[in-house]
């Protein structure tokens, strides 16, 4: 079922996830997100200036610092509407994220806030994610199928306790189902991320589409595999591939063709210069590889 929700539509106008290019609006990623509960096989967390992709920050900042570089970057790019949190690590595995989004909701009322989890705490959390102000959520979920995400993900750490393969695929597959359906029962829109492994889940995209889609989501956001970590022996999905998939997906659900693969510190216009550059005086950019923990 294709989601068209007032607020989704408004969206489209305000948030360049979600309206792409045309809308001229920009973003900021403020990276406060140090810690994950999720060992996903294709992920590396790196601190460093030069890897142009999702878990890569400068740095890990505090809250207070976060509200800090939103207050400079609204200065140098006044396009941006949304200030969003994608990690590096996932952002309910801490506290560190809401806090932030607190204190930017006092601050600036009339920013969209929006926050990407990958959904092993969302339902949980739904409580504490709606007190925070949220405008739209995005939640990774890469499997519907137990056997499948196994496949992707080596362990999850689910209130202290390590599962692995299809145990662990099992309670995060449940946990976010469960989670978008409670977000969405709030009015929450919803957009899911979806990192395409052409031999583990292309041929599994369409029914991911139909179930989120039936949970409550409004967008899907399929992106391509970069080849890393214990999958960097995969192939990246080729644009055939992608297209083909994507078709797949919008029998059921909006697909957002976009994706830049933002790192954890983006700001600025989709497709214009980043600003990330201009937002922290303290120097930084020495490679770490992180473990998910």
């Amino acid at each position: 079922m294709l989601q068209t929700s007032e607020n989704y539509m408004a969206l489209r106008e305000s948030h360049p996830c979600f309206g792409g290019y045309r809308n001229n609006k920009g973003r900021i990623h403020l990276p406060v997100s140090p810690t994950c509960n999720i060992a996903c096989r294709f992920c590396r967390r790196c601190e460093n200036l030069f890897e142009n992709r999702p878990g890569v920050t400068g740095k890990v900042v505090a809250p207070q610092e976060a509200l800090a570089i939103l207050d400079k970057a609204l200065v140098i790019c006044p396009e941006i509407t949304v200030a969003g949190i994608a990690g590096p690590g996932d952002t309910l595995a801490s506290d560190d994220a809401l806090e932030t989004f607190r204190l930017i909701g006092k601050k600036y009322p009339g920013l969209l806030k929006c926050m990407s989890t990958n959904g092993l705490l969302l339902d949980e959390k739904a409580d504490e994610i709606l007190e925070a102000g949220l405008s739209t959520l995005t939640v990774t979920v890469n499997a519907v199928k137990p056997a499948i995400e196994a496949r992707l993900n080596d362990y999850i750490i689910y209130h202290g306790k390590k599962y692995e393969g299809e145990e662990a695929a099992e309670i995060l597959i449940a946990n976010q189902l469960k989670g978008i359906r409670k977000m969405a029962g709030h009015g929450m829109v919803i957009k899911i991320n979806t990192v395409l492994v052409p031999e583990i889940n292309a041929d599994h995209i369409e029914q991911i589409a139909k179930e989120v889609s039936e949970a409550g989501a409004s967008i899907y956001n399929i992106i391509p595999l970069i080849p890393q970590g214990k999958l960097s022996g995969c192939a990246a999905p080729s644009c055939i591939e992608i297209e083909a998939a994507r078709k797949k997906a919008e029998k059921y659900i909006d697909v957002f063709r976009h994706c830049q693969h933002c790192r954890a510190d983006a700001a600025g216009l989709l497709g214009g210069k980043d600003i990330s550059d201009k937002l922290y005086s303290v120097p930084f950019g020495v490679p770490e590889t992180f473990s998910h923990g």
